[in-house]
């Protein structure tokens, strides 16, 4: 990446884990939250990292950002995680350049989503470049990148049918609870957690169960209630989360917490009760599946449940490579024009100071000489001149590293190495 003048370092890497080799449990030893994430791209500005975007989903965390080496960006996930170095490695995976680039765009698209096609990835990628921007750590690399990614996942939702049917990790409980809970409609279900994945799994409860027995709790009540009047659903306290678990047929836990919320000591049940973790890290504590009437279901067993809608999907990620592939191109050839971004700046500096000199000389030479009107006509003529040599540079039958080469010599340019 040196020759392309974006950052004082030479390569770009994805460094991560995702579900593919990594369990719930250790995803949750290296999951980020926001408070982390903002410590970690703070920490990168003070070791000169001047482009990085983490990302940290219930799948996967990932860092993509210019480094000297990719163990800079392990080091600083390890430092703002609960995991180690070694567990990183026995999972990880490093991407560089060409590859780490191929592997967002992927990633953005639902291709590599643990439910194919689930697109809920991207909104995650928006926040990620909003909070590297506003914390002054996206370079013109990143920022391009981005718009890249959201571009073909745009693209490949409105062209090809990958997200058709309703599948996603909130559809999959739902469909897990239809299958194996009788008379589904009868039953009380309480949810715990009002997050994005809460929310939608509650849409999809109310839409597929038509039960009007369903209650919600959140830590912060006002959340609850907001989603709860929409639907016209039942809230009730924090406090009273035991006392609901007590009734409940069904329990959905979709909190945010780094530590589990629901533990065995909070279950008194006689009944059958069927539990569904939908978090990362694991929310329910492991433990409550010793208890003789609960069934506890996580979310890594939810998205390896195949149906035909899945498979139907499969059909279009050809078509969906297509389109990344063009869009990615289009990215590739942004990309290479800033191979000569320095030598057409550099030509432009040079001619403006041909320009001062002649207009000084020609002010001293010619007294009613119209400086002003000399001044915006030069102008323009350097405009159009740097344009001329950009759009040579840009043509694909030019060899341009010749041709900037020729640029420097003809004009004797200085580059500015910065």
């Amino acid at each position: 990446m040196k020759d392309y003048h974006i950052s004082k370092h030479n390569s770009f890497y994805t460094i991560g884990l995702n579900y593919k080799k990594a369990d719930a449990k250790v995803r949750g030893k290296f999951s980020l939250d926001e408070n982390s994430m903002n410590n970690l791209l703070r920490k990168a500005q003070e070791q000169d990292i001047d482009g990085l975007l983490a990302t940290s989903t219930c799948n996967r965390t990932e860092l993509h950002g210019f480094a000297q080496h990719p163990f800079q960006l392990i080091k600083l996930l390890c430092e703002h995680s609960n995991g180690t170095v070694e567990e990183f490695q026995e999972v990880a995976y490093v991407y560089k350049n060409n590859e780490a680039i191929g592997h967002l765009f992927r990633v953005g698209t639902g291709l590599d989503s643990q439910i194919l096609g689930d697109f809920e990835i991207i909104s995650q990628l928006k926040q990620s470049f909003n909070r590297s921007k506003k914390m002054g750590i996206a370079n013109p690399f990143i920022e391009r990148l981005c718009n890249a990614v959201i571009q073909a996942s745009k693209r490949i939702k409105n062209e090809t049918e990958i997200s058709s049917g309703a599948t996603s990790v909130a559809f999959a409980s739902v469909q897990y609870i239809l299958k194996n809970v009788p008379n589904i409609t009868e039953k009380n279900i309480l949810l715990f957690g009002t997050g994005k994945i809460g929310r939608n799994t509650c849409e999809n409860l109310i839409k597929h169960t038509k039960n009007p027995n369903i209650t919600l709790i959140n830590r912060t009540k006002g959340k609850a209630e907001k989603i709860a009047g929409k639907f016209n659903l039942t809230v009730k306290d924090y406090g009273d989360l035991q006392t609901e678990i007590r009734k409940a047929d069904v329990l959905v836990v979709a909190t945010g917490a780094l530590k589990p919320t629901v533990s065995k000591e909070l279950i008194y049940t006689k009944k059958p009760l069927l539990i569904l973790d939908l978090s990362v890290p694991k929310n329910v504590d492991e433990n409550v599946a010793e208890l003789e009437n609960v069934s506890l279901i996580h979310l890594d067993h939810l998205s390896q449940m195949t149906d035909e809608t899945l498979e139907r999907r499969k059909e279009f990620i050809p078509d969906a490579e297509v389109i990344i592939e063009d869009v990615k191109a289009d990215f590739i050839q942004w990309l290479e024009t800033r191979k000569f971004a320095p030598v057409i700046k550099a030509l432009k500096m040079k001619l403006k100071t041909m320009k001062e000199e002649e207009l000084d000389y020609q002010s001293k030479k010619k007294s009613d000489f119209d400086t002003e009107h000399a001044d915006i006509i030069s102008d323009r003529i350097i405009q159009k001149i740097t344009k001329q040599f950009a759009n040579h540079l840009k043509d694909d039958k030019v060899d341009s590293d010749s041709s900037l080469e020729l640029i420097q010599k003809v004009f004797q340019l200085e580059l500015d190495q910065k």
